[in-house]
């Protein structure tokens, strides 16, 4: 250390007392300093995602669907809301006009509310027949029903179930395209949301300008 140095430590005369209001602002400037070297980094990575605030105003939510295997379904947030996509098999494919006789709308003719795309206005409300995208809450109260894929009997399920959602709040269910069937709480199928592939692999869920 310097002479100099030794003399004076900020301005301050070695061994003379520093000011109070000085020594808190020294203090609370080195409090700063510390804290934004810590904060650098963190906006490189949150710009790989949505922030919170974009997601509940509704920011598009792009979804690797890859790894998603027949038979199982991936949960993501969009708008705050849970939106399902169920990679369905042959078999349950193979189900779905066998129930158009038991459903209030099949067809998703409904107009009250008209939230379903015209790119879902087919058997499958799908772009892709193996890929469902849907909200994952009930139209009726906004409870979120339960996955009940395995067909058959079952407690709150008819014997001859080909699978489906079950909503477990007032019982209505929804086969493997989302479509509530008849005399169910629910009075519309379940929503789904505007969506477009980017890709094979690649979802993007909040957009279809290209569907």
């Amino acid at each position: 250390m310097t002479q100099a140095s030794e003399a004076s430590v900020n301005g301050v005369p070695n061994g003379a007392p520093m000011d109070k209001n000085k020594r808190n602002w020294i203090v609370a400037t080195c409090a700063v300093g510390g804290a934004g070297v810590a904060a650098v980094a963190v906006p490189f990575v949150s710009t790989f995602q949505p922030s919170e605030k974009a997601k509940a105003t509704g920011a598009a939510v792009e979804v690797d669907i890859s790894g998603i295997k027949p038979g199982e379904k991936i949960t993501v947030e969009w708008r705050g809301k849970p939106v399902w996509i169920v990679k369905r098999t042959p078999e349950q494919l193979a189900t779905l006009p066998k129930n158009d006789a038991l459903l209030a709308d099949p067809k998703s003719e409904r107009k009250l509310p008209d939230w379903t795309p015209a790119y879902a206005l087919n058997e499958n409300r799908s772009i892709k027949p193996e890929t469902l995208v849907v909200v994952g809450i009930c139209p009726h109260l906004g409870c979120s029903p339960s996955e009940k894929f395995q067909p058959g009997a079952q407690p709150s399920l008819p014997d001859d179930w080909t699978g489906g959602f079950l909503c477990p709040c007032h019982g209505s269910t929804f086969d493997m395209a989302g479509r509530v069937f008849k005399n169910k709480p629910s009075p519309d199928n379940l929503e789904v949301p505007p969506h477009m592939y980017l890709s094979d692999s690649r979802l993007l869920i909040g957009e279809d300008k290209q569907a």
